[in-house]
């Protein structure tokens, strides 16, 4: 294991424990994913609250590690050939960490990239498409006149709870009997929509019974249940 000194951000947040993983993130749906699956993997480590409040997210030091300025992200003292490794980029971290142990992600090749495209179908569809329509809906946007722009993201955002929802259909998981990092890549995201975002109504939520069913499996889950509270309010 290498010394993490040499990593800029752990000039503003200091590690306390530099032989675990170092967690940036705050707990938002992409930033819990990894919260999530840290606590279902057992793997020990640190996290670290990215306060947006104080605008820590375009901070020099976080910038080093995220360029993209979006949490979550983190620092894997004991990366491949027990390197240090720096990641960015909430899917990428979560296929990072499901290979490094060989859990919630299938060992076949076939199974492995069909739990990635349902994690690309996240990251390209559910992602995007609930945060946009939690804006126009909950935040700055809702006071806009024209209702277009809310109404076209709820359309999208119901048509992907329909994929989803027919997905699920005689399905435990997305995966089917097995629970995998594609639940949760999408399970908090379709729980704050109906929560956080309080747009279950607007996207029929109770016409989808099979996320429903499976939404409530992932949050009794205890892992998830520490995970979304991950980091801590200050």
């Amino acid at each position: 294991m290498t010394s993490l000194d040499s990593f800029a951000i752990t000039k503003k947040w200091p590690a306390q424990h530099p032989d675990r993983i170092q967690l940036y993130s705050l707990p938002t749906p992409n930033g819990v994913k990894v919260s999530i699956l840290l606590e279902e993997l057992g793997l020990p480590y640190e996290a670290h609250r990215v306060s947006f409040d104080t605008q820590d997210q375009f901070s020099p030091e976080f910038l080093s590690l995220s360029p993209n300025n979006k949490i979550p992200a983190i620092l894997d003292p004991n990366g491949p050939d027990g390197k240090p490794l720096a990641l960015f980029e909430s899917g990428a971290i979560l296929v990072y960490l499901a290979s490094k142990t060989g859990k919630l992600i299938p060992a076949d090749t076939a199974g492995r990239y069909e739990t990635l495209q349902w994690i690309m179908f996240q990251m390209g569809g559910i992602g995007p498409m609930f945060g946009q329509l939690g804006f126009f809906h909950k935040f700055a946007g809702k006071e806009y006149e024209d209702k277009r722009p809310r109404d076209r993201y709820a359309a999208e955002s119901k048509r992907l709870l329909n994929v989803l929802d027919q997905r699920l259909e005689g399905r435990d998981w997305v995966m089917g009997d097995e629970y995998t990092i594609a639940d949760i890549a999408i399970l908090p995201w379709v729980r704050n929509l109906v929560g956080f975002y309080d747009a279950g109504d607007l996207v029929e939520f109770s016409k989808f019974k099979n996320i429903a069913r499976v939404l409530a499996a992932f949050v009794a889950r205890p892992a998830v249940d520490r995970g979304l509270t991950i980091p801590a309010a200050a």
